[in-house]
């Protein structure tokens, strides 16, 4: 079962990872200040992840291959690990597409 993780930077900022079934990371969110606006960006995944219009596809300057999951203001709300390929970083679109709406939340703050 797919869940997001809250948790704590060495920072105080909060932020989330989406894990697939398998355990590994497939989605992970910037920092934010405060615990509700990381809620809020967990619920953002959940609603735009089904669009695929709201991924940005990009390459690093080392030629690997990541993507950025916007909301409808065009804001990043979670960003991907790197692909050696196209082909990984468009299966872990899918997989974000397929696991985010169903993704159960654990708070590991508390």
């Amino acid at each position: 079962m797919s869940k997001f993780e809250i948790k704590t930077r060495t920072n105080g900022e909060f932020q989330f990872n989406l894990k697939a079934g398998n355990g590994e990371i497939i989605l992970s969110s910037e920092g934010y200040s405060s615990k509700a606006g990381c809620e809020n960006g967990i619920e953002s995944v959940k609603k735009n992840s089904p669009e695929d219009e709201k991924y940005d596809r990009l390459e690093a300057k080392n030629g690997k291959h990541y993507f950025n999951l916007k909301a409808g203001n065009g804001q990043i709300i979670g960003s991907s690990e790197m692909y050696e390929s196209k082909s990984g970083r468009e299966g872990g679109i899918e997989s974000v597409k397929k696991n985010a709406p169903v993704a159960t939340i654990s708070d590991l703050t508390e």
